[in-house]
């Protein structure tokens, strides 16, 4: 008789395979999603349960996806996915940024290539025809990672319904006084010819040339010099190409300043910074000989070093005590404190510098230089003049553009600004600040600190794409007309015709006929040129989105539940949407706002195709798999920076196949489970349901507290330690070797099933693929290979986690205490095995009989049949005594059927066999 065949073995067809091929089966699973129209499905549900609304911040469509975006929008479907299971409506309309420069500069390249010159119309349908396409190309490989969403309907920034939402929010925001056109010092960038926000500027180190230079005095307006000879004040910059547009010298009006007499020559520094100015300069002897307060100096003139003007004594309160001279050299067109300086004094935001960054005709001998190399030439004529006492290299940190990482410049210019201080707009944001919930909790105070030192925010954009700036100008006046009613017009245009038709059409063909300036009685017309800043774009998708002006399923959805971006965004679009959302609403458009980190290398090194370390997460998915890359995702830090590499990926995936290997043993045990019988449990299944209830409540409180890396460690953990290293290992006795339709047997199938279904239900919103794979072959469930009515998906179950009365019954029951006291015990005679069988040279658990004395009295309720089953020996003796574990060698036969010895094993059949055994062919009538 072959023994073997009368086993109950897993039916390997039944099951799910070992090697998982998830980069075949993955898109096999998704065209089922999309057939069935899941997304849709899955809000159809739910209808009418609570909305929990995930505003989507939308990716630039310049290029494929990359690893952030990738983690960015898997921790998107992480939530969204866990949502649902716990009974939301999950409403989730993917978005895409289509303006600004890097696609401009993009396709500018593309034409230069092509020696062809475009006109403007040419360029911007090139730049829309650029981001339809990678609409198109993320579309598809955010769908591959397994993210579902409305991606059949996106919102687009450059759609023209979307395009004038936002013409109507700059419209709104003009209603309510925040908008206004002013002559400010903005960051510039001379390589892309336009003005930048704040939020668009990184800081790296730059080295520069620093330099002291002296301002000979021109005139005593308080008599502070005392008649001292060759009297100059010493100002420190690290700009010198500002010189030529200096018109003033601060000081600080409360502070003491010194009369320093080094040779010949009298300084007037801040006496404070003598001692360290001497050391720089090179004095080697000296004497403050006079000492008096900033204010003293003010009115009175220095003479430019380099050119025939003054340069005024003015006071500020910025001026510091750290380093320089103290005395700070003001020039009003190239800094916002030397602005309002100037503006408080009467000087003029001279600008010597051109859009391109060349000095300019205002700028005298210097006129025709690129401002960096404009540097060369001052400290030259400095030199010559006699007024440079010192100059040398200095690494700093200095602003560069975040999108072309060239450095940048302030320059005076007339640009548009939303005031952050009118109407109180900033105590309200920083009030707001404080109402959200930010995840972690250290993002509340970096965006508070952004808000609170921010300037007016610039949003004028001297470039072709975008979204013009829905302002007329009176053709004789230069005066803006402010009118919602021409706003409107031009909002109407642009829903018809697009933001292309701003450029294209007149003033007379947008404007109602016959209308006329508000303010001058103009009839006729010109256009802004300028366009919107792009994150005046983003920042105002609440109100186009949340409100329901581009998707009417999301209306009323104003404010989200959550905002979840990378870190950066404070900064960028959840500083920029705060701006909006408080202005026009008066709250935050956000209740909640998550953060995370980029991703680096392994050693930790920032990714670039030129170090060759990036790892493409659309390869990753087809050659590891979606979900393997989706459990890195869960199981990183992801509020810190996280590391992904090749190497690493094919860790996790170890991780994964753990998990894997679990569920596809579980599930062979189901092959003949009709789900009918219902047994009375054995023991150790009621403790397995129980254990996975209580994994289940910890699993979901987790996934609402966005702990994702708990919840996969969780159930990673659950699967290595409660289910392979003892509940499966103990049953596979039972499930292998008991009649196949025994009680015993049908408790362990009402178990495996019980823990699967919940172990797949947490695992679905992370795997959402393997999740699913498992579910189509779970007996009794929809499934998600069926056909007509029977189809279902996993996703569109409801978690299973008992209510608190349940856990509370649980967790203090006698019961799982005694299974907590027999898995400790049972450790400690696992570690003392290890080195007895070392000693005996047996091995295998089944040739031992194991002798326990001193044993909680809760093991006694178990009976030594069931610890020999628990602990895998031969026998279990209890007995009386001082604590002790002891092992010997097992007298009894080994049964030729299930493998293990007993004191039953007996002749039967030609065989030796266990009275289970026995009993089990007698009944097969072998």
């Amino acid at each position: 008789m072959d023994l073997r065949e009368t086993l109950n073995l897993p039916d390997p067809e039944f099951t799910i395979p070992m090697r998982a091929g998830l980069g075949d089966l993955e898109p096999k699973i998704q065209a089922i999603w999309k057939h069935r129209g899941l997304y849709h499905l899955l809000q159809e549900s739910r209808k009418d349960a609570p909305a929990f609304v995930l505003h989507d911040g939308p990716p630039y469509t310049n290029s494929p996806i990359h690893i952030g975006t990738a983690l960015n929008k898997i921790l998107k479907d992480f939530v969204l996915k866990s949502r649902a299971m716990m009974g939301y409506r999950t409403p989730y309309v993917p978005g895409f940024d289509n303006h600004g420069l890097p696609i401009e500069q993009t396709v500018a390249k593309r034409f230069e290539e092509e020696k062809v010159t475009p006109d403007l119309a040419m360029l911007r349908q090139a730049c829309r025809e650029h981001a339809a396409q990678f609409i198109e190309v993320q579309t598809e490989q955010f769908q591959r990672l397994g993210v579902l969403g409305l991606w059949e309907k996106p919102y687009t920034t450059m759609n023209f319904r979307f395009e004038a939402e936002i013409v109507r929010v700059f419209k709104r925001l003009a209603e309510k006084g925040y908008i206004y056109r002013g002559l400010r010092p903005t960051l510039w960038s001379p390589t892309s010819r336009t003005a930048l926000a704040d939020t668009e500027i990184v800081y790296k180190d730059h080295t520069s040339t620093q330099m002291y230079v002296r301002f000979p005095l021109l005139r005593d307006h308080n008599g502070f010099s005392k008649g001292l000879p060759n009297f100059s004040t010493i100002i420190w910059t690290t700009t010198p190409w500002t010189i030529p547009a200096n018109l003033g010298v601060a000081f600080h009006p409360m502070l003491e300043y010194a009369v320093v007499r080094v040779g010949e020559e009298h300084y007037l520094v801040l006496a404070s910074l003598v001692e360290k100015l001497a050391a720089t300069l090179g004095w080697g002897e000296y004497e403050v000989v006079l000492r008096e307060l900033g204010i003293s100096f003010e009115g009175s003139a220095f003479k430019h070093p380099l050119l025939d003007r003054e340069s005024i004594a003015v006071m500020a309160e910025y001026v510091t005590t750290d380093d320089g001279t103290g005395v700070v050299h003001t020039a009003p067109g190239h800094g916002r404190d030397d602005f309002y300086t100037g503006q408080k004094y009467g000087l003029p935001a001279l600008c010597p510098v051109d859009e391109r960054g060349v000095m300019t005709e205002e700028a005298g001998e210097f006129a025709g230089l690129y401002y960096a190399k404009a540097s060369a030439a001052v400290e030259t004529r400095l030199r010559e003049s006699g007024n440079l006492l010192f100059s040398a290299p200095l690494v700093h940190a200095y602003p560069h553009a975040e999108r072309d990482g060239q450095p940048v410049i302030y320059r005076a210019t007339e640009q548009w600004f939303i005031s952050i201080d009118h109407d109180g707009l900033r105590k309200r944001m920083l009030s707001e600040i404080e109402a959200v919930s930010w995840v972690p909790a250290s993002g509340e105070r970096r965006i508070e600190s952004m808000v609170r030192g921010r300037p007016d925010w610039c949003i004028s954009r001297q470039r072709p794409w975008g979204v013009g700036i829905p302002v007329f100008y009176g053709k004789d006046s230069g005066q803006p007309v402010f009118d919602p009613e021409a706003m409107e017009a031009v909002a109407r245009l642009v829903e018809r015709e697009g933001s292309d038709a701003w450029f294209k059409r007149s003033p007379q063909e947008i404007l109602p006929e016959g209308y006329r300036h508000p303010e001058t009685g103009e009839a006729e017309f010109s256009k802004e040129t300028d366009v919107l800043d792009v994150w005046f774009d983003s920042g105002s998708t609440s109100l186009a989105v949340l409100e329901g002006g581009v998707e009417p399923m999301w209306k009323d959805a104003w404010p989200a539940d959550l905002y979840l971006e990378g870190s950066d965004q404070h900064r960028g679009w959840f500083n920029s949407s705060l701006v909006i959302g408080a202005a026009l609403h008066g709250h935050a458009p956000y209740r909640q706002v998550l953060t995370h980190g980029f991703v680096t290398d392994e050693k930790g090194h920032k990714m670039s195709k030129r170090l060759g370390n990036v790892v493409d997460p659309v390869a990753a998915a087809q050659n590891a798999g979606a979900d393997v890359l989706r459990y890195w995702v869960a199981s990183v830090d992801y509020a810190n920076d996280v590391p992904c590499s090749e190497s690493l990926l094919k860790q996790f995936g170890d991780g994964y196949r753990r998990v894997r290997n679990t569920l596809r043993f579980l599930l062979g045990n189901l092959s003949d489970y009709d789900g009918l019988a219902r047994p009375e449990r054995l023991e150790i299944d009621r403790w397995i349901m129980e254990q996975v209830d209580l994994l289940a409540a910890d699993c979901v409180r987790k996934y609402r507290e966005y702990d994702f890396g708990w919840v996969i460690q969780a159930i990673h953990n659950f699967c290595g330690a409660e289910l392979s290293a003892f509940y499966l290992d103990v049953i596979k006795d039972r499930m292998y070797c008991d009649g196949k339709d025994w009680d015993s047997r049908r408790s362990g199938q009402l178990a495996c099933h019980y823990v699967l279904v919940r172990l797949t239900k947490l695992l679905a919103p992370v795997l959402a693929h393997t999740a699913e794979e498992v579910w189509a072959r779970i007996p009794g469930v929809s499934s998600a290979w069926a056909e007509g009515p029977d189809w279902g998906s996993v996703h569109l179950e409801p978690f299973d986690a008992p209510d608190e009365a349940e856990l509370a019954a649980i967790r203090g029951s006698d019961f799982q205490a005694r299974f907590s006291a027999l898995l400790e015990v049972r450790a400690e005679v696992f570690a003392a095995f290890e080195k007895w069988k070392e000693e005996s040279g047996l091995k295998d658990t089944q040739d031992v009989v194991l002798r326990l004395s001193g044993a909680p009295e809760a093991l006694r309720a178990f009976g030594s049949e069931a610890l020999a089953l628990y602990f895998k020996m031969s026998w279990v003796h209890l007995e009386d005594g001082p604590a002790a574990i002891a092992f010997e060698p097992s007298p009894y036969p080994k049964c030729d059927r299930s493998r293990i010895r007993r004191p039953d094993v007996a002749e039967a059949f030609g065989a030796m066999l266990t009275a289970r055994d026995r009993k089990v062919l007698e009944e097969r009538g072998a």
